[in-house]
């Protein structure tokens, strides 16, 4: 058995990046458009897998917009940061300023699978 092989199957996997956010409701256009356009980036990176734009419908959540991004694994997340970056900055968009700006709130982190699930 190729060792290299089993230790990334053990170690590597998918990795998800959620992104939950509260979003005002005089908010949601321009986050909506500003999300859009990234995940349309993101969609064209090598090791993309797929990726959901979740909107609440009911329930008591407090989060009203969920982003969810597959990557094949924790290097294409690291390669995809600096390209997202750029792309950003080009147009001068600030993600943390536009959150901080329209009072939205959000929860970003990276996930893995839990094994034997």
């Amino acid at each position: 058995m190729d060792m290299s092989f089993t230790n990334q199957d053990v170690n590597g996997g998918s990795v998800f990046r959620v992104d939950k956010f509260v979003v005002p409701a005089n908010a949601r256009d321009e986050i909506l458009a500003k999300v859009k356009m990234t995940h349309e980036l993101l969609r064209l990176q090598q090791g993309f897998v797929q990726d959901f734009l979740l909107e609440q419908f009911s329930g008591p959540g407090e989060f009203n917009l969920v982003t969810i991004v597959e990557w094949e694994s924790q290097a294409a997340v690291d390669n995809v940061v600096p390209i997202v970056k750029a792309a950003h900055e080009r147009i001068a968009f600030n993600p943390q300023e536009t959150i901080a700006r329209l009072g939205v709130r959000a929860d970003i982190a990276n996930y893995q699978r839990v094994p034997g699930l």
